[in-house]
Parts: C-alpha cells; structure tokens; sequence
C-alpha cells in the first residue's frame, strides 16, 4: 500500500463494491510512513542520533527513516528502539515486497489496547536509552496513534492494574479521545512530554502521524515528547465526569501531582514537530482520485466524532437526500474517531457500528453503497478493517433473519456483516489516520 496508483482497474457505476475497495486501498497508500518518511530526513547532528517511537505506524516509520537515512548519510550512525502493536512489525517482508526489518533500531511489539507488561517494558527502556545523551546529540521520535496503550508506564505510587481498569472503563463508556488521552498523561511516568524531558539536553524532533480529530500534535499517543497544557485537577475532573471509580492512590497522585512540562518551558526551545499524515490527507487523496473519474464529491469533515451508530444513521439521511433527483454520482467522505458506548457483549468496532447504524437507515436503498475501515487494518479489537454493504444487503439480510437493530443493541455489528460476508480484512496496513469512510450514491435507475 506505499505506491499510489490512478484508479483505473474499476468502474465505479459497474462495479461499486470493487471500486470502494480501491478508493480506501488508494486513501491509505497516500498516508503510509513510506510515501512520507524519505522528504524530511534532518542533517545529522554532531553527536549521536537516537530514535524512540510508539505506536501502530512505529514499525514502519522506523523502518521508512533507516532506508532512507542509509541511502542518504550511510556513514551518520542511527540506533535506537520504537514498540508497535503485536503482529504490527513488519517481520521481513515490509509493505509490497520491500525488504522491512530493520536494523539499527529495535522493533518491540506490545498489546493495544489494553497494555500489558511488554508495554511497561518497552516505556522502562525508552527512558533509559535517552537517559545519558547531551546537548549534541538528536533524538527523532516516531510517534503514531496507539502509542498510549503500547508505551505505558505508571506514574509513581499508582499500580498498573488500577491504571489498565481506568483506561478500561473510559473506553467503555464512550468518552472522547480527548479526555481518555488527559488521564493518561497524568497518570503515566513517560507520557505529556515526560519521554522529552529525560532527554533534554538533546534536541528531540518528533515526527507523528495523527489519529486524532483536529490533530492536536501532543494528543497523539498522549503526547510523550510533546509538552502538556492540561492539569491533573483536569483529569480528575473527567473521572469524575463519566462517573467512574477513582482509587485512593490515583485520587491522592492527580490531587498531589506536579504538571507535566508546559508550552513555553525552556527546555522544549530546540525540539520541534511535525504531523507527517492525517486523516485529511487520506481523505484528499481519495477525493482527487474520485474527482479524476468525474464524481461530485463532497467531504463531511475529517474530525467527526460522537456515538458510532448516530453519525451512521445522519449520514444515511443526507445520502437518501442527495439521492433525489440525482443525475451523476456522488461520494461522500468523512473521517475522524467516533466512540462506541458499549450495551452489549456482542463483537464489534466503531466502523461496523457505524455501517450497522447507516445500514438501517438506508433499508436497501436504490444506488447507495458504503465502506467504512479504520486505516491501521484494525476495527476496535477484531480482525477485520471494517466492512462495505451494498443495496442488495438488505434484501439478503431479511432473508436470513439477521435484523440490524437487534444487533445494535448489543453491539454485534461484527457478526452482523460476518454473517453477510461483508467484511474487510486486510491485515495491519502499519499506518493510522483513524476512520475512512466513503459513502457511493449512484442515480437512481429510471
């Protein structure tokens, strides 16, 4: 998925199902660590050059920068370690045949997205590699969505079990990414600029790739290198918002705990940042290509958020309205994060919810066909990307007896579009913008 080809092998109007496919196969090529490590490459710095990173995108990206730092400056040493998410490293193979192992930088893989041990581990020795570098020396951190569960060190005196049940809880109960993010930086040892902090007095200059609505650099994986402008009374507050359960020993850390570094510390004066990638950015490439084959296309926005199921069910309405009268086709393309309120103990992911949602809304309608995937290959904590439906599902659905807000209340889209064979499964793409979602609205036949 790191070469961007023109969509040419489909026809969209015969074959729409087909055509989605590639459209989010293209979207995803455009954001991918291979097509955007190699043009920001810095100078080599007089001392060392050291690379840390989390997230699901890390292995790739480490590996992206090592061919392209070798075939630049091969005599510039480059060490260092990043951790991805189990089946996430690239394992020999790389994206379409390139070679993906690295060599100079370790890969370690760690749970997502609940952290484990190896997440500990992998945070543990991040700070010890950057623990002795000096004013000479470069720090380049690969930083991409995920990056929270898989690097995941507990602030002193708070147990990791308390930590794994907050973290729980906030994603089961639907809150935004924003605030789940919040409390982790004021409960972990390394995130909210921390990793930066026992690196300085080297320069640190982070690289991200965003998966957040609005791409606030330092919410991206909790913003380890990245200084923090929210306060532990904040990530109290959220807690206690969302009505969840708050230890003594976390209660008395955020009551007693001093703000991780801020905007504007001098320390932070040398580092920089850059978002390589965002979800824009997969959106464009997808409308430029749709655009290329005469569609109208009309981009919903790239920072959507709120309940799976509800964004489905408005955005079905606004295609049965842009259907009426219609005398081209359309594409309507949305991206961002929305959250799931977890009802039931069916399989799931934000994508399908979504699709379930829109699914029931549209009822078969005539020319209406939709795709949702999260970028990274992963829909929540399933095997599949997401799924695509087409008109004719419904009809096939009521004649299996699969009816779809049964399914929405216990949260089974999963199984719902398993048992129409309507899944996506692609495996890791090792990259992550968050959601693509597209939206094919074709003329009614006369």
């Amino acid at each position: 998925m790191n070469t961007l080809t023109p969509l040419v092998a489909r026809d969209p109007v015969e074959t729409p199902r087909a055509w989605l496919r590639q459209l989010a196969e293209h979207a995803v090529a455009a954001v991918h660590p291979d097509a955007l490590l190699p043009a920001v490459l810095p100078a080599p710095p007089r001392g060392r050059t050291l690379v840390v990173g989390a997230g699901k995108a890390a292995a790739a990206m480490a590996a992206a920068l090592e061919r392209a730092w070798q075939a630049r400056q091969p005599r510039a040493p480059l060490a260092g370690l990043v951790v991805t998410r189990h089946g996430h490293g690239l394992q020999g193979h790389g994206p379409q045949g390139q070679g993906g192992d690295c060599r100079h930088i370790e890969v370690l893989e760690a749970s997502h997205p609940m952290p484990d041990d190896l997440s500990e581990r992998a945070a543990r020795c991040m700070l010890e590699a950057v623990d002795d570098l000096g004013e000479d020396d470069l720090v380049i951190a690969l930083i991409s969505g995920g990056g929270s569960a898989l690097m995941s060190l507990p602030a002193p005196g708070i147990a990791p079990a308390e930590k794994q049940a907050i973290n729980q809880a906030l994603l089961r109960c639907g809150a935004p990414i924003r605030e789940i993010n919040a409390v982790r930086r004021h409960l972990s040892a390394i995130k909210g600029g921390r990793l930066a902090a026992a690196a300085h007095p080297a320069r640190v200059l982070t690289w991200l790739i965003s998966d957040v609505p609005g791409d606030e650099a330092s919410l991206v994986a909790s913003g380890p290198t990245l200084p923090d402008a929210t306060t532990p009374a904040g990530a109290l507050a959220i807690l206690e918002r969302h009505g969840i359960a708050v230890p003594a020993g976390v209660r008395r850390h955020l009551a007693a705990d001093a703000p991780a570094p801020h905007p504007g510390e001098p320390a932070f004066a040398r580092d920089a940042s850059e978002i390589l990638a965002r979800a824009r950015d997969a959106l464009e490439a997808a409308r430029n290509a749709a655009e290329a084959a005469g569609f109208e296309v009309r981009l919903l926005g790239d920072d959507l958020e709120g309940e799976a199921r509800e964004l489905g069910r408005a955005q079905g309405r606004l295609a049965l309205a842009a259907r009426d009268g219609r005398r081209a086709p359309l594409l309507l393309l949305s991206g961002g994060e929305t959250s799931v309120t977890v009802r039931g103990d069916g399989r799931g992911g934000r994508n399908v919810e979504y699709l379930l949602g829109l699914f029931e809304t549209l009822r078969g309608a005539e020319g209406i066909h939709a795709l949702a995937i999260d970028t990274d290959g992963i829909d929540g904590s399933e095997d599949n990307a997401g799924a695509l439906f087409s008109p004719e599902d419904w009809a096939r659905a009521r004649a299996r007896g699969l009816d779809p807000v049964e399914y929405l209340s216990r949260n089974d889209a999963y199984t719902f579009f398993a048992a129409l064979d309507d899944l996506i499964v692609t495996g890791p793409t090792r990259t992550n913008v968050n959601d693509f979602r597209a939206i094919l609205v074709l003329p009614r036949t006369p």
